[in-house]
């Protein structure tokens, strides 16, 4: 077990800091169990349901500015095969292979792979998919996983002479893959006002740059600072204490974009923003939902954990608009590392995961739960107390009569016409579920990204309430989050709309006065960059440029930046669009060495399930001007801050434990943090719904009334949704393909039904523009290629970040304000050329005939 050379310390007095004394290569100068916070509830202030203004067409912003801001339009080569019906097996693991090694190197790349995911070791950058807290074998890791390690580990440089070679202009021209896989970020790098390229910058000199910038501003609230979900947990306890000193609370983040509908809907119906089952509850449920979810692409080793289940006898049944591949069938890749396994799982067919697919329609999620729920009433009214949890209802619950009322007045009519689905079908997901009480919904974005996306969450805990599985074992909510520490980064108090206990804490533990009034959010940071009210933008980690809704928008909203600060470890297109003046700051991933003045450093992250496990780098960096975004931030704030900070930034640097010893005092549920951090595994925060324990404002488990969503579409309109290819991970592209679905080396195509293609005339290959409507305003990509696929009719489907200029940034959610990006209401319109296999270059259709 790791010791811990620190013992609850408060820091020493920092008054000597200055920028001279800021962080630099590795060499710091001496200098003399109550429930967790949750960030992710509502705060009660007005502006929480506000709605962003409405935005003028984006179209041909594209050609206004030499450098792009969305990818090229060339083709990369698409060859179209059939989707595969099994997940994993032996092509994972030869895939993973295959790009670890291309990567990082055959020694480096498999040292990587064999400390990933273990408790000696550091934790995966990718999803927050739970590690098991017992037995963990020796490749605990998913192909996702190890190509965003072999990434991470990756030997390739982007340095000064790279910079140098490269114009942003050229970059800009590079498919997202190609400027991903140019190679790590080795240098602090400045792009001057009027600059062609980025040059090198000393770090103190840009230290000082962002502080000059930072200082000018009228008011601390024309800057943003955004946070990227790998973000572990000391620099973004650091971040947060850095901003709320230097005046402000605008502190966005991914999370606004994905899980924000889950943190509303979840907080006000059971008092927690977050998921309330364990791994080992998914291992013993009786039945398990998974809506709006591509586990088999986005969290691959959650297969594992359904397969355990499966044969453990749950039923599982999938809700979404598309097969897919991961539901179907899986083949366990840790199964070829047993002998007596290996060849059954070579030769077999797999383990088939969902025991009943319900195709809905885009946004028909509310429908299908109403549908089951008015059927689990009718078969209690056949079999009194057997079906519905009335003591659960009666001792832990509010508001039964009037969802009750509700949902008897839905019709079966509207049920089905928004579901796309029979009141037979939702009777055989109704016949399992009914005579069942261990039972889990697992979701993600095909749930949260729509205007109704936190009604969609809150009728998914109307169900669990109903049948009263929530809070015991193998029972209650599973919100699939996205990135390593996206939840972590929630907790350390990332967030723009802080509760008074944390700010209150800081005060207290700090000695100045935080500012109380709410900051913005995603959504709104780029309405106030546009607008003129925000002049510098920060980013530790991410691409908001791509990961954003309305893509051109966001880029006229950077462009208006005095000041843009990029805190990365590789190059991504959101480098490449810019404010007047514009840094890189290279730092060091989850699989670097950290090592500081008192030794090599860990840091922490929490995943999906609320289990807090620490992070130990294995690998040297590749450039000793690599710093970690400890040491990054605190220079920053050395700079920026001055004498205008008590905080000892140099001293939490030298000592990673001095930052969990704050973290202890000031966030509730890290009691001890530094001895129970290294605790093999890690540890549980204390979980309010997981005990039946609902920190709400009337002490109960809520239900909710919930009106059906009502969607008027024109004869020729379509409803678009963002999806993620197979060789990506968010933003980040590995490669064009996507087996599962079987499309390979193309990112441009757009998925239809085929009849919604025949009745427009549109061909297999053939070149397509896709129209965007959003109240009176059009939004248009071209050149896309038509796919004919197993959707819905009147359902289509394309990749995420391509689609991005489609979706309008006022289009948000109620209450969460988090993007639509998963209904966007479009029309195609075929184009006369066609693109032949294997080609880049598209044809005429009269020729292709």
């Amino acid at each position: 077990m790791e010791e811990s050379s620190n013992s609850e310390s408060r820091p020493g007095n920092p008054g000597g800091q200055d920028i001279r004394n800021a962080p630099n290569n590795g060499e710091r100068p001496n200098q003399r169990t109550e429930m967790t916070n949750d960030h992710n509830a509502p705060s009660g202030n007005p502006d929480a349901d506000k709605s962003s203004f409405s935005t003028p067409d984006k179209g041909g912003a594209k050609f206004k500015n030499p450098i792009l801001a969305q990818p090229p339009e060339g083709f990369t080569g698409l060859k179209l095969g059939k989707p595969e019906t099994v997940a994993a097996g032996i092509t994972a693991v030869l895939k993973s292979m295959e790009f670890s090694w291309g990567e990082a190197g055959i020694g480096r790349g498999t040292h990587a792979l064999l400390k990933l995911n273990q408790k000696d070791g550091f934790d995966c950058s990718s999803c927050a998919w739970p590690d098991p807290d017992d037995h963990r074998s020796v490749a605990e890791f998913c192909e996702s996983g190890a190509k965003a390690t072999a990434s991470d580990a990756d030997e390739r440089r982007v340095d000064p002479a790279f910079f140098a070679r490269h114009s942003l202009v050229d970059l800009s021209h590079m498919t997202d893959r190609d400027l991903n896989n140019a190679g790590r970020l080795t240098h602090p790098m400045v792009r001057r006002p009027g600059a062609t390229h980025y040059t090198q910058i000393s770090w103190p000199d840009a230290f000082q740059l962002v502080a000059d910038e930072l200082n000018a501003l009228k008011s601390p609230n024309e800057a943003v600072f955004y946070t990227s979900g790998k973000v572990p947990n000391e620099p973004a306890y650091l971040y947060q204490l850095f901003v709320r000193q230097f005046g402000t609370n605008n502190l966005p983040d991914c999370s606004n974009m994905c899980h924000e509908s889950s943190s509303s809907g979840l907080s006000s119906t059971l008092g927690l923003g977050k998921g309330s089952v364990t791994l080992n509850d998914l291992h013993e449920a009786e039945v398990i939902l998974v809506m709006g979810q591509n586990p088999g692409t986005n969290a691959p080793r959650m297969l594992t954990a359904l397969q355990i289940a499966k044969r453990n006898g749950a039923k599982i049944i999938a809700i979404n608009p598309l097969h897919e591949t991961g539901l179907s069938h899986f083949k366990n890749p840790q199964d070829f590392l047993n002998p007596i396994k290996a060849v059954g799982t070579l030769l077999g067919a797999g383990t088939p995961i969902a025991d009943l697919h319900l195709q809905v329609k885009i946004n028909g999620d509310v429908a299908v739960l109403q549908g089951i729920m008015k059927h689990l009433l009718r078969s209690e009214e056949l079999n009194p107390g057997e079906v519905i949890d009335h003591e659960f209802i009666k001792q832990y619950t509010a508001n039964y009569d009037e969802f009750l009322a509700n949902l008897k007045k839905t019709s079966w009519a509207e049920i089905e016409e928004l579901s796309g689905l029979s009141k037979e079908q939702l009777l055989e997901a109704a016949n399992l579920i009914a005579p069942k009480q261990k039972i889990i919904t697992c979701w993600a974005m095909g749930i949260t990204q729509h205007k109704n996306g936190v009604l969609s969450v809150q009728e998914i805990v109307n169900f669990h309430l109903m049948k009263g599985a929530i809070g015991k074992p193998g029972a209650g909510t599973c919100p699939v989050r996205g990135h390593s520490n996206v939840q972590g980064d929630r907790t350390m108090g990332i967030w723009e709309k802080p509760k008074k206990e944390l700010l209150d804490a800081l005060e207290k533990e700090y000695g100045f006065e935080p500012p109380r009034e709410n900051g913005h959010d995603v959504v709104d940071s780029i309405n106030a960059m546009h607008n003129g009210e925000v002049n510098v933008f920060m980013s530790l980690g991410g691409n908001l440029l791509s990961a954003a809704p309305d893509t051109e928008f966001v880029a006229e909203a950077i462009r208006k930046q005095r000041l843009t600060v990029f805190v990365s470890t590789k190059l991504n297109r959101g480098h490449l669009v810019t404010g007047q003046t514009s840094l890189i700051l290279p730092c060091l991933t989850h699989v670097d060495i950290d090592r500081q003045r008192s030794g090599h450093q860990f840091t922490s992250c929490e995943n999906s399930m609320g289990v807090v496990s620490l992070n130990k780098g294995i690998l040297q960096p590749l450039s000793s001007e690599m710093l970690s975004e400890v040491a990054i931030l605190s220079g920053i704030a050395i700079a920026t801050l001055g004498d205008r900070s008590n905080v000892d930034w140099v001293g939490y640097t030298e000592n990673y434990d001095t930052i969990r010893d704050a973290i202890a005092r000031v966030i509730p549920g890290f009691d001890k943090y530094n001895e129970k951090v290294r605790i093999p595994g890690g540890f549980y925060l204390p979980n309010g719904p997981r005990e039946r324990t609902f920190k709400t404002e009337n002490g109960k488990a809520n239900f909710t009334v919930t009106e059906m969503p009502k969607h008027n579409l024109e004869p020729d309109q379509l409803v678009l949704m963002s999806i993620r290819s197979h060789d990506q991970f968010n933003t980040t592209v590995y490669d064009y393909n996507d087996r599962y679905r079987g499309v390979y080396g193309e990112r441009r195509v757009i998925f239809m039904n085929p009849q919604d293609m025949s009745d427009r005339h549109i061909r297999e290959r053939q070149l397509v523009t896709i129209t965007s409507h959003f109240e009176g305003q059009k939004r248009r990509l071209e050149k896309f290629i038509a796919i004919p696929y197993n959707i819905p009719k009147g359902n289509t489907a394309a990749y995420f970040p391509e689609m991005n200029p489609l979706v309008p940034i006022a289009s948000v959610a109620k209450t969460s304000n988090q993007p639509a990006s998963k209904f966007v209401v479009v029309t195609v319109e075929p184009i006369p050329e066609l693109l032949p296999e294997g080609s880049t270059s598209a044809i005429p259709m009269v020729v292709a005939v």
